[in-house]
């Protein structure tokens, strides 16, 4: 998969492409729905490859910066993950004043004169251009009037654990996860949800008591709600059962947010490196246990 930045790159995709244009935040399974027709139109030959277009970061970073979603899904995951699904190429636009200043208007005559994509595939709720004045229903006008074919799909929906049918948005998983709802955000994202983080050194008090942990920074990535998770942590290779601890420390009298995570049967150190931790369910509340310090 080839990665191009900003209009000088949008400008570099092939004609003929099937293009989508979006956030892809999470790379659920609204989003696999886009990629698996754009890379069935593609093994039918109606179109030279697989194009998505996507914001890096959050426009609203830079426009609304209070408003701005916190990530589901870091860049260089998100890039692998539409590598996976086979994108051809994907073009980063950074929310830069050129950027954000094209009205729909010209980011449309962008695409249809330049680019001059086959197709493109975009949701039913899909806006575009500063101030958001391009609707779906202004995309349709103006797709049929060019050689442009427009595919807009319905959300996708699913049964949540409790059996409320529901559709599937970034959004929604971001409430469920906020609300510890690891599981129900797997159904969602079709994969369990993944946090990213750099592992720094903590207090090492798990050392102390034979668990040592894994203290990760994770940045702006979306944490899930404070509790105890049970997941699976891959490391050079091997794959460790892991119980993943979100939250202060209240034993230790501590206030400050944190992720710990504890792989079993893993004796090595960590210190230094970037890993995944994959959540697979919501154990139980944090304690606080007899005998802390006040």
């Amino acid at each position: 998969m080839q990665v191009l930045r900003d209009l000088a790159g949008l400008r570099q995709v092939p004609a003929g492409a099937v293009l989508s244009v979006g956030n892809f935040d999470g790379l659920h399974r609204g989003h696999e729905r886009v990629l698996r027709m754009a890379g069935s139109l593609k093994q039918q030959g109606q179109a030279s490859g697989v194009t998505i277009v996507t914001f890096e970061p959050h426009p609203l970073t830079v426009i609304r910066p209070a408003l701005a979603p916190p990530r589901l899904t870091p860049p260089a995951l998100k890039r692998s993950l539409l590598a996976e699904a086979g994108v051809d190429h994907v073009v980063i636009l950074a929310p830069t004043p050129e950027v954000l200043n094209l009205t729909a208007e010209d980011f449309w005559h962008i695409l249809r004169d330049e680019v001059r994509p086959a197709h493109m595939i975009e949701g039913h709720t899909f806006t575009f251009g500063k101030g958001r004045g391009g609707t779906i229903e202004k995309l349709r006008n103006w797709a049929a009037e060019s050689s442009v074919r427009l595919d807009v799909l319905e959300p996708v929906s699913v049964p949540l654990l409790n059996l409320q049918i529901v559709e599937v948005s970034s959004s929604l998983i971001r409430w469920l996860l906020s609300h510890g709802r690891v599981r129900d955000a797997a159904i969602c994202l079709g994969r369990p949800y993944v946090l990213e983080g750099f592992v720094v050194k903590g207090h090492q008090r798990g050392r102390t008591i034979g668990v040592p942990t894994a203290n990760l920074r994770c940045d702006d990535q979306l944490v899930p709600a404070d509790g105890v998770y049970a997941g699976r942590v891959c490391v050079d290779g091997r794959t460790y059962a892991a119980a993943i601890s979100i939250g202060s420390m209240p034993t230790f009298g501590e206030n400050t947010r944190q992720v710990e995570a504890h792989l079993v049967g893993f004796d090595g150190d960590l210190y230094d490196r970037v890993i995944q931790v994959e959540l697979a369910d919501w154990v139980r509340e944090q304690m606080k246990y007899p005998g802390s310090r006040r």
